[in-house]
């Protein structure tokens, strides 16, 4: 049988980053996205294209019970390109909404189409200040103020659900700062960065080995250190899609 893959969000930087590794590894992929003008993208990429928003769960539900994936893939933000800072305000409150409801509705769905794995990406920033290098055990920062605050509290949500949500088997990757193509950001910024393309080989590996639990997924000298990562899921930050590190 086909293993059928949903990414939500394939239309992202980090799903089009994703979608050609899932390809090239023989999944058949399907991928949402909010924007109608976007599924002819998503069509030249291979991929099935899937127009729905998360926050309507009543379509999400039907969408993956038409689909069936054995596995779903969460990849789904709403921030701006570059992070732009004068929306990124709005943007915080936005993308902590899609990290618990959203995916609260994403589970349920992928429940209901009998899915049997889920994989999400979570950030590696949202730990409670303590000694570097933080591990996957280090608590997240829950108790933090103003827009940091907002931002862990969702992170929480999101991996709460995806880790503790019976029978689905979760996968949390906790990202470092994105940068690479269609990120808006051309080089490593922030104390934990990651380009793009590693991001999604994480992803595809997470699904490969069946790995589940959480993962931090930065380069070599962050302020997290990515050993279980490399140890588990044979992750390397120098993975890149023309090339297999």
């Amino acid at each position: 049988m086909t293993h059928k893959v949903f990414v939500a969000g394939a239309a992202g930087a980090i799903g089009a980053a994703l979608v050609p590794l899932l390809i090239a590894a023989g999944y058949t992929v399907f991928g949402s996205t909010r924007r109608a003008e976007r599924a002819k993208q998503l069509e030249d990429a291979g991929v099935t294209p899937v127009v729905v928003d998360v926050f309507d769960a009543v379509a999400l539900r039907a969408a993956l019970l038409r689909i069936e994936p054995h596995s779903v893939i969460h990849q789904l933000t709403d921030l701006p390109f570059g992070l732009d800072p004068a929306r990124m305000a709005q943007a915080v409150t936005a993308n902590a909404r899609i990290r618990d409801e959203g995916t609260r509705n994403l589970v349920a769905a992928a429940i209901s189409a009998g899915s049997e794995r889920m994989i999400a990406q979570s950030i590696a920033w949202a730990y409670r200040p303590a000694a570097t290098p933080y591990d996957e055990n280090c608590p997240l920062d829950i108790d933090a103020q103003g827009p940091r605050g907002t931002s862990v509290r969702g992170v929480a949500a999101l991996e709460r659900h995806v880790l503790e949500t019976a029978p689905l088997t979760g996968t949390v990757l906790r990202y470092g700062q994105i940068y690479g193509p269609g990120t808006g950001a051309d080089a490593p910024a922030g104390t934990s960065p990651l380009h793009v393309e590693a991001a999604a080989y994480a992803a595809l590996l997470a699904l490969q080995r069946g790995k589940a639990g959480v993962y931090n997924i930065a380069q070599d000298g962050a302020e997290v250190t990515s050993e279980k990562a490399k140890r588990e899921l044979d992750w390397s930050a120098d993975m890149r899609l023309e090339t297999r590190v």
